[in-house]
């Protein structure tokens, strides 16, 4: 007989969800123990970085928390899980234990005047067409849309709607249940302020099993492309174009090499330059003059929601994932950001060989995607210094250690896990850089 403590689990959480909602299959602990980390080839060569011992499916946010107290009794860590598309091991169980699977806790409960609740399962496309529907938009939803709420506002920054609204920790929470490793967790609800330190941590000092979210007035969106000779004259107007009022959603480009390398699209001719944008339709024509003063020209402008969420999909880190797609194990890249985006473009394209990047319009300034032939992970690290001495800030995807806010994250967690069982292996101090802002 085994009476070991993920066994007791495993018996435990028969009784709670039902046979169809507890795994220990290899195959379903193996898929439970991967998200996107192939994305990044420096923690690709470190993989697999753990194995869960048991899954768990629970349906409903209180399902949830009953799944997490039931751990915290038999001392098992617990590692939660939206729909594992995370590109850099924030969802990998570390310490084995095991997962929180919640993509079947998805109910959007309510829908009201200025905001969406759902639970953590929740796909973002499903909350926004749900909100469509009441003539409401959410304020951001990730390039890859059909990400869970959970995972986007634990592992996710921003997306689409963030040049006017910052990252999902800037104003996009209005309130949250969440989750306490604690032998009698229950969901916790918190509102404003209180809500914040529980947002972009991975999890490791509370799970986010429900959350409200805030909406806007539904706008005329068009989905705008446009090509150039050079990625030059691309860049040339992002700024401007980012900076149309009422603001675009987004405004992504790439040079000839990434844009093939995209889905095809009669939009995206071959070997030129790509430039697509989600326009406020008021703001189509001063677009256009933009783009043709600049040399460039408008391929098409399409209507509707699906129209823009494929541009949604290839914006932020999707260019890169097309890319590697076309050339199997050749690229990396580094996130970046500053307006010596735009105005060094040629020292930043050489500081990795074979240099490339795909650049977003911001809020404050452009951010992009820096692409590089791969050969080491020092040579990536090595980059870092070059990149400052450019102005440009980055951010070290080849790792998963908390690094927003952390030192608010480990104060909250000493309280909230008190056995430092959620999501081992991420809040601990990071062992290379992580990143730098623009000074």
């Amino acid at each position: 007989m085994n009476d070991s403590p993920i066994a007791a689990l495993e018996a435990e959480l028969r009784e709670l969800l039902g046979d169809r909602g507890v795994s220990v299959e290899l195959a379903a602990r193996q898929r439970a123990s991967t998200d996107g980390a192939h994305l990044s080839p420096v923690i690709k060569e470190q993989l697999p970085l753990g194995l869960a011992e048991l899954v768990a499916y629970p349906a409903s946010a209180e399902l949830i928390a009953a799944t997490v107290a039931a751990a915290v009794r038999h001392g098992i860590p617990i590692t939660p899980r939206g729909k594992g598309t995370g590109n850099y091991g924030q969802a990998i169980p570390m310490a084995g234990g095991l997962v929180l699977d919640m993509s079947r806790a998805r109910a959007i409960t309510e829908v009201g005047d200025g905001f969406i609740t759902a639970e953590a399962g929740a796909s973002m496309a499903a909350l926004e067409q749900a909100a469509n529907k009441a003539g409401q938009q959410i304020l951001m939803y990730p390039s890859t849309a059909n990400s869970s709420l959970g995972g986007f506002l634990s592992g996710g920054s921003g997306g689409t709607g963030s040049i006017k609204h910052g990252s999902n920790s800037q104003g996009f929470v209005a309130a949250l249940d969440v989750v306490h490793a604690v032998a009698d967790a229950s969901l916790v609800h918190v509102a404003g302020e209180a809500a914040q330190p529980y947002v972009h941590n991975y999890g490791t000092a509370g799970i986010i099993a429900r959350a409200t979210v805030v909406t806007e007035p539904l706008q005329d969106w068009r989905g705008f492309f446009a090509s150039f000779d050079t990625f030059e004259q691309a860049i040339s107007v992002i700024r401007e174009i980012g900076a149309l009022e009422p603001t675009p959603r987004l405004v992504s480009a790439d040079l000839a090499t990434l844009a093939n390398a995209l889905p095809p699209d009669p939009a995206i001719p071959a070997d030129r330059a790509s430039l697509r944008a989600i326009l406020d339709l008021s703001t189509v024509a001063a677009a256009t003059a933009l783009v043709e003063s600049a040399g460039g020209r408008v391929e098409d402008v399409r209507e509707g929601a699906q129209a823009t969420m494929r541009i949604s999909m290839m914006s932020y880190n999707h260019p890169i994932e097309f890319l590697q797609k076309v050339y199997p194990d050749r690229y990396f890249h580094v996130e970046v950001s500053g307006d010596a985006l735009v105005d060094r473009i040629d020292e930043v394209h050489a500081v990795y060989p074979g240099g490339m990047l795909h650049i977003e319009a911001q809020h404050e300034r452009p951010i992009g995607m820096l692409a590089g032939v791969y050969s080491s992970a020092e040579e990536v690290f090595a980059g870092f210094e070059k990149l400052t001495e450019l102005g440009v800030g980055y951010h070290n995807p080849h790792q998963w250690f908390v690094d927003f806010e952390p030192e608010r994250t480990a104060a909250l967690a000493a309280t909230t896990d008190p056995q430092r069982l959620l999501n081992p292996g991420k809040l601990v101090a990071p062992s290379v850089s992580t990143g730098a802002k623009v000074s």
